[in-house]
């Protein structure tokens, strides 16, 4: 009979943000402690007709800081904020062609929607001529969503195992799962995983519009963004990139490189109850920690810090704590419970990754980031959680988990953990 594999363990050795709050680790890192707000009205597109005009923008982002003007004209913005935030996990890892075998780095990249931009130009100026078919000879290549983890394997050249993950605002957290189970059953050395995700445009508002998902709290854009507030009334959209990179331990400590945490585990679970509404009772959310935990070798009291999926929405709140509650019985009462949505806005499939760099940097400060924007007390949520209300509080955080769920019914969640050798 064969043996069961040993698997092997998965650390986090390189970081790359591009958020909202901070156009790398450092910023972002400072605007979540400090509760700032990434939300201010829209520049992108004149939305003065539209019912939400406000969003979570990248500031101060120019893409010929960071890429050539010919390399920008062929890639849309989700794969410029991909690259970029590659190359700053890139450099702060230390991987040079020198000290790893590129035949095993790899890259598993994620977005929820991809190209939508791209697609919208070239749809528009099709619909406004005469019908003769004049497109972008790149419209096809700058769409499609694997094409952020193409780019990035060329611009490195890492030959190892390369693919696109999509599951709504899932899906980055379902790519770092995927490169964790790549690493700890010996497929890869390293694997870059994370998510991007650019689509503040009129397709992209107003489609979010149209459902009914978004805040409209047009004469306050700053603290429109409010998980857990009475008063919510939708979430903020937000657009950006993080990265990790994600490495076998002793391939990590064989080349010296710094080590952020340690990935303890991850699940993925569905709902199968409806195509944006979370289940009322928080059922896939529950099942998700419940199956992350199983894979972590981990119990509900041995964590710290939870990283709520809280989008600012009136069902979606209420589910997921009732879900938390749940599974952490009396230690709910002992957590720290934070939506970094509430100064990030909604990344969608970049949320995943986004928050889950909260966590490692949380991990590593013993800081845990607030949720902001908090005026009145929601009834039907549980007066004695700790939702780390407008300041970040000090405290020792041994290990964070961070959820998120998507359209679908697609539920992620990745716990991260304080590195011991």
């Amino acid at each position: 009979m064969a043996r069961a594999m040993q698997l092997k363990r998965v650390v986090v050795t390189g970081i790359g943000a591009l958020t909202p709050i901070g156009n790398n680790l450092e910023e972002y890192w400072n605007g979540l402690i400090n509760g700032v707000s990434g939300a201010d009205f829209i520049t992108q597109f004149d939305a003065s007709k539209f019912k939400t005009r406000f969003a979570c923008e990248l500031k101060n982002f120019d893409p010929l800081n960071y890429l050539d003007r010919k390399e920008i004209k062929r890639i849309d913005r989700f794969t410029q904020t991909a690259i970029i935030a590659s190359d700053q996990a890139v450099t702060d890892a230390g991987i040079n062609k020198d000290n790893v075998n590129v035949d095993r780095v790899g890259v598993v990249f994620a977005s929820g929607i991809g190209g939508l931009i791209t697609f919208q130009e070239e749809v528009t100026n099709f619909a406004k001529g005469d019908g003769t078919p004049r497109f972008n000879p790149f419209f096809i290549p700058k769409m499609i969503l694997d094409i952020a983890a193409g780019h990035i394997s060329m611009r490195h050249g890492f030959r190892g195992p390369n693919f696109a993950v999509v599951s709504a605002c899932a899906s980055s957290t379902n790519a770092i799962m995927d490169a964790f189970n790549l690493i700890r059953l010996g497929k890869a050395d390293i694997i870059l995983t994370g998510g991007a995700e650019n689509v503040i445009s009129e397709a992209g508002v107003g489609g979010f519009n149209a459902m009914k998902a978004l805040s409209e709290r047009n004469d306050d854009p700053k603290t429109a963004s409010r998980p857990y507030d009475k008063d919510r009334d939708g979430f903020v959209m937000g657009e950006g990139s993080g990265v990790l990179v994600v490495e076998e331990l002793e391939h990590a400590l064989k080349r010296g490189a710094k080590i952020y945490c340690e990935i303890a585990g991850c699940g993925a679970t569905a709902d199968a109850h409806h195509i944006t509404a979370p289940h009322p009772e928080g059922l896939g959310a529950k099942n998700v920690m419940l199956v992350a935990f199983e894979d972590a070798g981990m119990k509900a009291e041995d964590i710290d810090y939870v990283n709520t999926h809280g989008t600012s929405t009136p069902l979606g709140d209420i589910a997921e704590i009732k879900a938390i509650t749940d599974v952490f019985g009396e230690h709910a009462f002992k957590v720290n419970i934070s939506s970094t949505k509430s100064m990030t806005g909604h990344c969608l499939g970049a949320a995943g990754v986004i928050e889950a760099i909260a966590c490692i940097q949380a991990v590593v400060h013993d800081i845990v980031p607030p949720t902001i924007n908090h005026f009145t007390d929601d009834p039907e949520l549980d007066s004695r959680l700790n939702f780390t209300f407008e300041k970040a509080q000090k405290r020792t955080v041994r290990a964070a988990l961070s959820n998120t769920f998507g359209f679908g019914g697609h539920n992620a969640c990745v716990i991260v953990k304080k590195f011991e050798a």
